[in-house]
């Protein structure tokens, strides 16, 4: 038990660093817009970059990671983080940072198929969503403690926070070969000769809702988070460090929300009922963005809202590992690759209404977190799994 204790400490912290990472560029966006003289258009493009190299190689990572071992991805995946962090501070062409942005969706796509993966071998059904709500804590800490570290960082320099993420994504690399030997895989049921083989699969009633609410959830999650330092710094005239409290707060309160409720929620209400409430809440708070106006309602605001998603993440995942079986690379791949298309459209969209009206993308997100709550009210849970 220790032993498991400690690899699954490693593979949060990876999960933490990779996902600091990408969330370090969001407050230094509106001074890299400024150094490069681009608008809110090729913002959204560039963040859209990383999902789509993420999204192409989700799929073919998922396979890897049930072929060639979950460790190896891992270690790769870390290693092209590590590149992709030097990338982005070294680059001064637009470029040059779309190139450093793919890098970190292939990071992306091999990390975290290999890690969901890995939770499931080392845990029990009892213990996995205990489990999954830490992994999730992680990723949405990270990615949010991200634009807070960036933003004391970028006190120093613009870059300097990618460089402190480079060296951090290669000093896990380093410690994953040194400290993580591959989990024994449990054995699993074949699958029936008539089940759905390929992408076929996607479509399997009791996958097909789950992907499409990830979809639904990084979107609005993409075009919220993508933009709220352009937003805020436009609106409020919020500096950096000023963007770097309201987002640090926010990652330290959902994720105590989900090592504190997570678990205790879902064994109380199941995990569709948790996505169906994150659902409302997210979609409430997400139109209240738009008309509050004081630094404490922004704050609470925000707080709240990252609560709803940071519930629904871990949520779905746990949902998805429940019925997996034997094909956790599929789903983890498929986790990956529905958060990509959500991550690819929300910024893209999100950044050509910001370049209309400030408030446009955010009732945008909130009419896509509105059709997932309407096709959640209809999702029913496997009659032969336990939810």
């Amino acid at each position: 038990m220790k032993r498991k204790n400690v690899v699954l400490a490693i593979l949060l912290m990876n999960l933490f660093i990779a996902f600091l990472g990408i969330g370090l560029v969001i407050p230094v966006l509106p001074t890299i817009m400024n150094e490069l003289e681009i608008n809110g258009s090729v913002v959204g493009y560039m963040v859209a970059a990383f999902a789509v190299t993420q999204l192409i190689f989700s799929p073919l990572a998922g396979r890897w990671v049930d072929k060639y071992g979950r460790k190896i991805m891992i270690v790769v995946g870390l290693f092209i983080f590590g590149f992709s962090e030097f990338l982005f501070g070294i680059g001064k062409t637009v470029e040059v940072l779309f190139v450093s942005r793919m890098l970190g969706g292939v990071s992306a796509a091999f990390i975290m198929p290999a890690v969901t993966a890995f939770i499931a071998d080392i845990t029990t059904a009892s213990s996995r969503s205990k489990a999954l709500g830490y992994m999730s804590a992680a990723i949405s800490t990270g990615f949010i403690i991200g634009p807070g570290f960036g933003g004391f960082l970028a006190e120093i320099g613009t870059r300097v926070p990618f460089y402190s993420a480079g060296v951090l994504g290669a000093l896990a690399a380093v410690l994953s070969i040194i400290l993580l030997k591959e989990p024994d895989r449990a054995a699993e049921e074949a699958p029936d000769a008539d089940q759905k083989t390929g992408l076929r699969r996607i479509f399997i009633p009791m996958y097909f809702i789950a992907f499409i609410l990830i979809f639904v959830m990084s979107f609005g999650l993409a075009a919220f988070e993508s933009l709220f330092s352009l937003f805020v710094d436009h609106k409020f005239s919020f500096t950096p460090k000023d963007i770097a409290i309201v987002i640090t707060g926010s990652a330290l309160v959902g994720a105590i929300a989900q090592v504190a409720l997570f678990d205790r929620l879902t064994r109380l209400m199941g995990e569709i009922n948790v996505i169906r409430w994150s659902l409302v809440v997210s979609t409430i708070l997400v139109v209240l963005m738009t008309v509050v106006s004081s630094y404490f309602s922004i704050l609470l605001t925000t707080f709240v809202l990252f609560v709803g998603f940071d519930l629904m993440r871990p949520a779905i995942t746990s949902y998805l590992s429940k019925i997996a079986g034997n094909e956790q690379g599929f789903v983890g791949g498929m986790n990956s690759t529905f958060t990509s298309i959500g991550t690819i459209f929300g910024p893209i969209i999100g950044g050509e209404l910001f370049d209309i009206d400030l408030n446009y993308p955010y009732y945008f997100a909130a009419i896509a977190l509105l059709l997932g709550t309407v096709l959640a009210l209809f999702w029913k849970k496997p009659k032969h799994v336990a939810l």
